[in-house]
């Protein structure tokens, strides 16, 4: 019999009816936005634009726009038109409204539902839950939307999703189409600071430019009316996804000129629908793969069932054709799907009705389940003919994997050998470190500066009780163009993977490494010393530094595999800061730097244990005093208004 003493009175605690709260319509929308867009940061910004551009896309699809515009206006609009079909406007007869008004106001409203049906006006769409617009609207103090059709031109108006007045005829038109303009609400999209958060243009340009691809013979336009970059551009392809895939390997060697490419479609076996699969890929004769999944033209970042049944067809093709050829050697280590994949650039693009994404920022394409299968299946039928009728490119990329498959033994041997020296610690730490006494790594830093003479300086300025200093001669091999074997050879790469003491990871690829790097050096360390001579910045350490990155350390990872070999519990130093001279080699040292943590300890990035320090380019004195400047044209002002005692 259950217990029914009860330590508290739970019969009248004051939670009934009126503690329910109902949220209508788009009310909901504005109350919880992240539900709806994902985030109220940059990438919910871009979502709004995504979101309007995705009807202008399904147009495109269906075969009925052949011209997309998306303008930057001033005062933070952004407007897209195309030239379709045009929303109705006529009455809808379940509300006795206008369809427009319906679509722009109403939640899971739109022409999308019936996808794979006779009644459906299309047959795949990147729009799905009729969300999209009305989420736009809900979010936005002012959007207006005008549509071409029946040889007039409708016009529409609403503030935080609500009509300022019914649909009118403001004129006639020619053709048709339609055109949303909205003004994102500040109040919701706003830095922590108060500043209004702005929609990334080269990320905009940069989805036109994928449409051009997916939607072949299809034009996609920019236009820049608020007098900044990116530039006003259009684009147009005929090539279609092998284009898309060339293009990506424009600044590589590829193993053959012309991108494998072959499309089809799939039957679900339980049920009715149907899929349709096109793949490109070309190889090349780098260290990492770069694969780009889209689900009804979205680009799905984390990939989901079309990418991992991509790379289990590839993997299957490749190894048969290997070992029907009898092209694999004894003595020839296994070959796995990450050596297969080597080098390799891909776009996958499947077509389905009614698909299933993680959430309504659609970053992962989570169903229908049989994609997988499907994808998995005309990618290993159309990849083994590809490699029957073309038997040299086949030998090369079977070479290309058995190649990466040994460097890939090697590389676990060296990798194996670094990390048993790193398990002695301070026995086997790097000569050339001049350690801190400190044993609580809370309280310790490491200074990455470059060359010995740095070094020689950093070492009489530091202090020797939390402050270490690795001095690193030369450039480090660049990892981008290397494999890790090569990688383990160079003597600095070890002195820092020994002295950090948490080993390194499986490589981490990731295709926004120049952005991540650029976001990485925009957040230096400022330590720059004061106007009598102090750096302050050196001294933080001892006042708390481990307290400082609290926040950051508690960001989950972006994803990625990620070997047990690193060990991040294990790290000697909270924070790890890179001390390069402020000219170009410095830079490029700077980079190289970057680059590895990033591809091999991207954790510690994450973890918010990578600082850049910002040395000054010139010192100047006035008497006493002396003051320094970042760059050529702050010494130019220092010096312009410098009268007398400079030295």
């Amino acid at each position: 019999m259950a217990d029914t003493k009860q330590t508290k009175n739970t019969t009248n605690s004051g939670y009934n009816a009126e503690n329910i709260t109902v949220l209508e319509g788009l009310e909901a929308v504005r109350m919880r936005p992240g539900m709806y867009i994902g985030s109220t940061d940059e990438r919910g910004v871009f979502v709004l634009l995504r979101e309007v551009l995705d009807n202008s896309t399904d147009e495109a699809m269906a075969g009925f726009a052949n011209h997309v515009v998306v303008r930057a206006l001033p005062d933070n609009r952004v407007q897209v038109e195309d030239n379709g079909r045009g929303i109705p406007v006529d009455l809808h007869e379940g509300t006795g409204k206008s369809a427009l008004e319906v679509v722009m106001t109403k939640l899971h409203a739109g022409g999308k539902f019936k996808q794979g049906t006779e009644d459906s006006n299309y047959s795949t769409s990147a729009g799905l839950n009729g969300v999209g617009v009305s989420c736009v609207n809900a979010l936005s103090t002012q959007t207006i939307v005008e549509v071409k059709r029946n040889g007039k031109l409708y016009r529409q108006e609403f503030s935080i999703g609500e009509p300022l007045g019914p649909v009118e005829i403001v004129g006639d038109a020619e053709g048709t189409g339609t055109v949303v303009t909205y003004k994102a609400d500040d109040s919701i999209f706003q830095h922590m600071s108060g500043e209004l958060i702005e929609l990334d243009l080269d990320l905009v340009v940069k989805r036109l430019r994928e449409l051009s691809y997916l939607i072949p013979g299809c034009k996609f336009s920019f236009e820049n009316q608020r007098g900044e970059k990116p530039a006003s551009v259009t684009f147009i392809t005929k090539g279609g996804l092998p284009e898309f895939v060339e293009d990506l390997n424009k600044s590589k060697t590829p193993l053959f000129p012309r991108a494998i490419h072959f499309r089809g479609v799939r039957k679900d076996e339980n049920g009715p629908k149907t899929i349709e699969v096109e793949v490109a890929l070309q190889y090349n004769d780098s260290y990492h793969d770069t694969i780009i999944a889209f689900g009804n033209s979205i680009h799905n970042i984390h990939g989901g069932l079309h990418e991992s049944g991509f790379k289990t067809g590839l993997t299957r093709a490749v190894l048969n054709y290997a070992k029907r050829k009898n092209l694999l050697k004894e003595k020839d280590p296994k070959i796995e799907g990450d050596d297969v994949r080597e080098g390799l650039v891909a776009i996958i693009s499947v077509k389905v009705s009614d698909p299933i994404f993680s959430s309504q920022a659609k970053e992962r394409l989570a169903g229908p389940t049989f994609i997988e299968g499907a994808v998995n299946s005309l990618v290993g039928e159309g990849l083994t003919e590809y490699l029957e009728e073309n038997p040299r490119i086949a030998e090369k990329i079977v070479q290309k994997a058995v190649i990466a498959a040994q460097a890939r033994e090697a590389a676990k041997k060296a990798k194996d050998l670094v990390q048993r020296k790193s398990a002695l610690e301070s026995d086997s730490l790097p000569g050339k470190l001049a350690d801190c006494s400190e044993k609580d790594p809370r309280l310790c830093e490491i200074f990455l500066v470059e060359g010995d003479s740095a070094g020689g300086s950093a070492k009489q300025g530091r202090d020797r009780k939390f402050q270490a200093i690795l001095p690193l001669r030369g450039k480090i091999i660049n990892v981008e163009k290397n494999r890790l074997d090569r990688i383990l050879g160079n003597e600095e790469i070890r002195a820092m993977i020994t002295a950090f003491g948490t080993g390194i990871a499986d490589r981490v690829d990731y295709d926004d490494i120049a952005e991540q790097i650029e976001e990485m050096e925009q957040g230096a360390l400022d330590l720059a010393p004061d106007a009598d001579g102090e750096t302050p910045s050196l001294d933080t350490a001892s006042d708390g530094a481990a307290s400082d990155n609290g926040a950051a350390r508690k960001r989950s990872s972006k994803g990625g595999k990620v070997n047990s070999a690193f060990d991040i519990q294990r790290l000697r130093y909270d924070r790890i800061i890179i001390m390069c001279d402020a000219d170009v080699d410095g830079s490029h040292i700077r980079t190289l730097l970057l680059t590895f943590l990033f591809r091999y300890m991207r954790q510690l990035v994450e973890s918010g244990h990578i600082y850049i320090s910002k040395p000054p380019l010139y010192s100047i004195r006035r008497g006493k005093r002396i003051e320094y400047a970042y760059t050529d044209a702050e010494r130019d002002k220092m010096l312009k208004g410098t009268r007398g005692d400079v030295g």
